[in-house]
């Protein structure tokens, strides 16, 4: 049977094509449910606070750095979004006095307009808020070299090469409503891939590299990032891609309960647990990493159910 069209996008691919009984198996996890999917690879956690949740999301930070040696240096790639996490990355820097000078960091993702990837200028340029909330506050003597920062801008062939110079102990991210990590997003429904999205080996060779966005994504960093002035938002960006995903020791994706739906926090952990992986749900391909957290801020995970207002 051929593949259902999307209902929001018919242009595109995502989860709204996947088969029913995938979507209403989802819609009925409760939170037992969700502890269960856990299996050897993939590890669901609940925090019941979010001030638990967010420290627990600084402390990879801490921990990856802490690792960090002339002869091994190591670091994390960590998300815009969430973002509650940054500001507390500083202050436990600062209060242990962690020397980071062999630490490394790597931003996910940044917007592009016309072909280039935007400046610190721009509003929503994520290296932007990834120095002010969290590196521009380390104190100066305790700081990694700028050198050691990585952003996917300008030539990304430094930036690719980056990862096979340090070791990225952790990929830490979020969870888009059109379930992507990092802008890895659901492909177009054109040409090879008209009938049928692409088989997740091939969607797997993508590495770092300039892509479209899907509206989805369009539409949820307009409401979240920009007051919903979606003309604000571009349309392309650059972003790591699981080449280098799966070159990281650890996946860890964070659940406020805000960034996607209830229903969406459940399909992706439910895919990775019964390894469905389907390049529609991109954060599905995950069933195939070694080793992959799901944390949850309990109050967040809300019910999927018909409810008004």
């Amino acid at each position: 049977m051929a593949r259902p069209i999307s209902k929001v996008a018919p242009q595109w691919w995502d989860y709204t094509t996947l088969d029913n009984e995938i979507l209403e198996d989802a819609a009925k996890l409760d939170i037992d449910g969700l502890l269960q999917l856990s299996r050897e690879g993939f590890e669901v956690h609940f925090f019941d606070t979010l001030e638990e949740f967010y420290l627990a999301e600084a402390l990879e930070y801490v921990e990856a750095w802490r690792q960090a040696t002339p002869d091994n240096p190591t670091g994390i790639c960590g998300p815009i979004g969430p973002t509650e996490q940054l500001p507390l990355v500083p202050r436990i820097v600062n209060a242990l006095d962690i020397k980071l000078h062999d630490a490394h960091f790597w931003g996910m993702d940044e917007w592009v307009e016309d072909g280039k990837v935007v400046s610190t200028d721009h509003p929503l340029s994520f290296a932007r808020a990834d120095m002010q909330m969290c590196f521009d506050k380390i104190r100066p003597e305790l700081r990694m070299p700028e050198s050691n920062i990585h952003f996917p801008t300008g030539d990304l062939t430094e930036y690719i090469k980056s990862y096979d110079e340090a070791r990225c102990l952790v990929m830490q991210g979020g969870q888009g409503e059109v379930k992507h990590w990092a802008f890895n997003d659901p492909p177009k429904r054109e040409g090879e891939w008209k009938d049928n999205p692409p088989p997740p080996q091939e969607y797997r060779k993508l590495g770092t590299r300039i892509t479209d966005l899907h509206p989805m994504t369009v539409i949820q960093n307009a409401r979240t990032s920009g007051g919903g002035y979606v003309p604000q938002v571009p349309t392309t960006a650059a972003t790591v891609g699981p080449i280098e995903t799966w070159k990281t020791d650890r996946v860890s994706i964070w659940h406020p309960g805000h960034h996607d739906n209830p229903f969406g926090i459940r399909l992706t952990a439910l895919m990775i647990s019964k390894k469905i992986p389907d390049s529609s749900v991109p954060m599905s391909l995950l069933a195939d990493h070694p080793n992959v957290t799901f944390n949850y801020y309990r109050n967040g995970v809300g019910t999927v159910a018909a409810e008004m207002h």
